[in-house]
């Protein structure tokens, strides 16, 4: 109960039920080891945590550019509540550090493991909805939102990256990149794969994603702005 307090202080949140913070933190590994504990997982509360999430970040943008078309807000909308943004809120707040795991998952750094956190903190919304409303999940959210939707502005990060670095490669040397998988780790339920983006054999950016394509676009990303800072040139 001790810790439950100390969440609720790091996100300056108090619940009515502490179970549903309890819940939102429970991990299935968990009670995969601990199947004698009266305890859910918090894969209901994710899903719904999603769908509040989706209708809040759609509220905000439409409100937020009243100009904007639907096409660029559902673009701004995705970059908002992907799994990496989602997972950067639950390591401001620690969640990971509060999760409950099994001790495989815990061993296999679970509590860094980016969906976990994205989960944990879907999870999280969909308790504060069920405690408090919608309006309470409205003011905890949109702070983060603004930092988070000034950076995708800056790196235009809602837009394709693979699209983005093909045509800035093809501009400058002339050559189209080509993507290979480095790596391929953890549980089939929660793989995460590394991918590099390659000019020739030069690796020019890595990536990593729940998915080739996630990581892909990743590598995308990492390789736009090595270019932009000057640390990497494609006519090398």
């Amino acid at each position: 109960m001790s810790d439950l307090v100390k969440i609720q202080e790091r996100l300056h949140l108090r619940f009515d039920n502490l179970a549903l913070l309890q819940r939102a933190l429970t991990h299935r590994s968990y009670l995969n080891e601990h199947p004698e504990q009266a305890l859910e997982d918090n894969e209901r509360l994710e899903f719904l945590g999603d769908a509040v999430l989706d209708f809040i970040v759609g509220a905000w943008l439409y409100h937020r550019f009243p100009e904007m078309d639907e096409g660029h807000l559902t673009r701004l909308r995705a970059s908002l509540v992907r799994t990496e943004t989602l997972a950067s809120f639950a390591q401001r707040f620690q969640l990971g550090e509060a999760m409950l795991l099994g001790r495989g998952e815990d061993d296999s750094g679970g509590r860094g493991r980016r969906k976990n956190l994205c989960g944990a903190f879907e999870a999280l919304i969909g308790a504060l909805y069920l405690d408090q409303n919608m309006g309470v999940v409205q003011e905890f959210v949109e702070p983060l939102f603004v930092p988070a939707l000034d950076e995708i502005l800056r790196r235009e990060s809602d837009k394709d990256a693979k699209s983005l670095f093909q045509e800035l490669s093809q501009a400058q040397s002339g050559r189209t990149p080509s993507y290979q998988t480095a790596s391929i780790v953890g549980p089939d339920h929660a793989r995460e794969f590394t991918v590099n983006v390659l000019i020739g054999s030069k690796i020019i950016g890595q990536g990593r994603g729940y998915s080739k394509q996630s990581a892909a676009q990743a590598a995308a990303r990492d390789a736009l702005d090595a270019i932009q800072s000057g640390r990497i040139t494609l006519n090398d």
